[in-house]
């Protein structure tokens, strides 16, 4: 019995034995035993035998099929944290049943109390339990519940919640950012963060080191109040001026009967990095009223010598009409891919107001996305300092077998004019777009089509890609004379989770290339991007790029490596050449250099070689504050001299500390 209790009854949902070296299980008082692996056994054959000893069913009902989600919570207390079932008389039983069983001590990880929850099935079943990684939970638990409709950040790293979440058999994972419901059926996202805290009695020591600034919940509401900073600190080999960032803001969000929820984050930053980043965002000024575009934030005005100013404000508000689908309207970035890079659409640029519509039914989730977007290098006539365009997207995820996840992708940009503002036409949200681009002209709008899949490998490992398809003539696709419209990109790549059986260790490799021209247009409003950035990839078009990256956290220290090595072709400068070789999205493919014989990194080539090591500490895990140091290694090199970066190597190291809830990319 004992046996079939432990294995067929209970499953440990956080997988702490990760850490079994310094950790100590649950201890019921009446078990006796020393070695961690038996009181975890006797703890789980007591409990399973005590409830189903204990409980007793309804004599008039039918037999009931049902689950308990519970706690053994850190005060020594069973805290019962879902049942599967509505059922009052059950339920009432099931309450009963616990408070019948015995006191307990409870786990600790290097001498700090924990939570540990298990699942209880009843009635007790001969069926073995899958792997942690592949368990779904029916709901939430109260607290999440409030926080369901709040969205995680982007800059989340590949840990144990998020891997859990990305492995499971019937998630839905290309489009970001998540929402804290869809991670939280398959993890316990509070719980894996308070298993981080110290063990603080002072409100300070808990403020600082554990918890939020200000939070309040109840059974109807909830919200939360943190201080944001960035503030960083930096030297380049052989350039004078120290680099620096600072960044001071606040985050508020909070959310109302399940039903709202909302978030707001307020930046105001002055920095000034290292020369190739500064020499990006001078050659990305608009053509008026701003200084630069800051890489990944948006314009700036100029601040004191040679640095940025460049406020900046994020949020929405989220909201559940129906149990199957999320409303969002709000100010801030989208993420659509399974890689580091997204060829569809990516968090590398701006910020923009966007109406996202989410919903799932059956195996499928289909979201829809609309943008208000700015083109900063068209004048305008009317009194807008800058022009004011649109993007329409819709993607459709199937989860067509338990490994097999396969997605379709459409966009639209266009522009407004004085005739045309919003066009109502593309608020359907099952049109494709592609038709509704072909009966206005090509220079009204300008559509992209993608196709993605990805597989699950072993329960640890994934393998993923994307195509993008711009444009493309069947007559000149197979005919190999690298017709300039064959405009289309495409990436392969494999992430692996817990690699070797070391927790929270990822590994990933990736490729991306992107033909000349992609993402341009002939009308310069109508490109793939938004305040002078990409929407998707950062290198824009015309290159070739490997990626290999490796996560690793152990408690709250961190470590990442990145190496990227690629090429790409740059437009020469004017006194050289003024065709474009479709490297640069923002200038009209109409000044193309070649109708036939446009190939993969034709142009100014450039050699661009990038390594980056960042360790340190999570200070705070509620607010994901972090303490961390970086060094970042570029080398460029291209044939002619570039219109934007010089020739060789940047050697960067920073330090700082920064609540990483938005990314930051230096990686071009």
């Amino acid at each position: 019995m004992a046996l079939k209790y432990s294995i067929l009854s209970f499953f440990l949902l956080l997988s702490f034995t990760l850490f079994s070296q310094v950790e100590k299980p649950v201890k019921l008082v009446s078990c006796s035993q020393e070695q961690a692996e038996q009181l975890e056994e006797c703890f789980v054959n007591t409990i399973a035998e005590k409830f189903y000893t204990n409980f007793k069913e309804s004599s008039d009902a039918q037999s009931p099929t049902f689950s308990v989600f519970f706690s053994a919570t850190k005060e020594a207390t069973y805290k019962i944290l879902y049942i599967s079932i509505e059922d009052s008389d059950i339920v009432k039983e099931v309450n009963r049943v616990f408070t019948l069983f015995p006191d307990f001590e409870p786990a600790t990880f290097e001498g700090r109390r924990l939570d540990k929850q298990y699942m209880l099935y009843y009635p007790e079943t001969e069926t073995e339990v899958a792997q942690v990684p592949l368990i779904k939970k029916e709901e939430p638990k109260l607290s999440t519940g409030l926080k369901k409709l709040i969205n995680l950040p982007l800059s989340l790293e590949n840990n144990e919640a998020l891997s859990t979440y990305v492995l499971a058999s019937d998630s839905h994972t290309i489009f970001k950012p998540y929402i804290f419901e869809e991670v939280a059926l398959y993890s316990d996202l509070d719980s894996i963060d308070q298993n981080l805290f110290y063990n603080k009695s002072s409100w300070g020591g808990r403020r600082l080191l554990n918890e939020h600034l200000f939070q309040y919940e109840s059974a109807e509401y909830w919200f939360e109040v943190d201080p944001v900073f960035d503030i960083q600190l930096g030297k380049v080999q052989d350039v004078e001026d120290y680099t620096y960032l600072n960044t001071r803001g606040f985050i508020f969000q909070g959310g109302f009967s399940n039903k709202l929820g909302f978030s707001t984050t307020i930046y105001e930053n002055q920095g000034r990095f290292a020369p190739y980043v500064n020499a990006y965002s001078l050659y990305k000024k608009p053509i008026a009223e701003a200084y630069a575009v800051v890489p990944s934030r948006d314009i700036s005005k100029e601040y004191q010598s040679n640095a940025f100013d460049f406020p900046l404000a994020t949020g929405y508000v989220s909201a559940q009409p129906f149990k199957f689908m999320n409303v969002q309207f709000g100010h801030d970035k989208n993420f659509i891919g399974d890689g580091y890079r997204s060829l569809f659409l990516s968090d590398v640029g701006a910020p923009y107001t966007f109406l996202k519509v989410k919903t799932k039914f059956w195996k499928i989730q289909y979201t829809n996305l609309w943008t208000w977007l700015r083109d900063v290098n068209t004048e305008t006539a009317n009194d807008e300092p800058y022009k004011r365009k649109y993007m329409a997207l819709h993607h459709l995820s199937w989860n067509a077998t338990k490994n097999l996840n396969i997605g379709l992708y459409e966009s639209v940009i266009w522009a407004k004019t004085d005739e045309q503002g919003f066009d109502p036409q593309y608020l359907n949200p099952v049109i494709l777009y592609r038709a509704l681009e072909y009966e206005n002209g090509s220079r009204a709008g300008n559509a992209l089509l993608g196709l993605n899949a990805s597989y699950k490998l072993w329960h640890t490992a994934k393998i993923y890609g994307q195509f993008l398809l711009d444009e493309l003539t069947f007559e000149h696709f197979l005919d190999n004379t690298g017709y300039w419209a064959n405009k289309y990109g495409y990436q392969i790549g494999a992430t692996y989770y817990n690699a070797f059986k070391v927790p929270n260790l990822s590994f990933q490799l990736e490729y991306n290339q992107v033909r000349p021209f992609t993402y341009s247009h002939s009308n310069t409003s109508l490109n793939y991007g938004h305040v002078n950035q990409a929407l998707a990839h950062n290198w824009e078009g015309n290159f070739k790029e490997f990626i290999f990256k490796t996560d690793f956290q152990k408690d709250r220290w961190f470590g990442h490596l990145k190496f990227i090595s690629g090429v790409k072709g740059f437009d020469y400068s004017e006194g050289v050449d003024s065709y474009s070789y479709g490297g640069n999205i923002f200038r009209s493919n109409s000044e193309k250099n070649s109708v036939f014989g446009v190939n993969m990194t034709q142009g100014n080539k450039a050699d661009i070689l990038i390594g980056e090591l960042q360790a340190g500490y999570l200070v705070n895990p509620s607010s994901r504050l972090k303490l961390f140091g970086s060094i970042l290694y570029r080398d460029f090199s291209s044939t002619e001299s570039n219109l934007i970066y010089e020739n060789g190597h940047t050697l960067w190291f920073s330090l700082g500390l920064r609540t990483d809830i938005l990314n930051w990319y230096w990686d071009f």
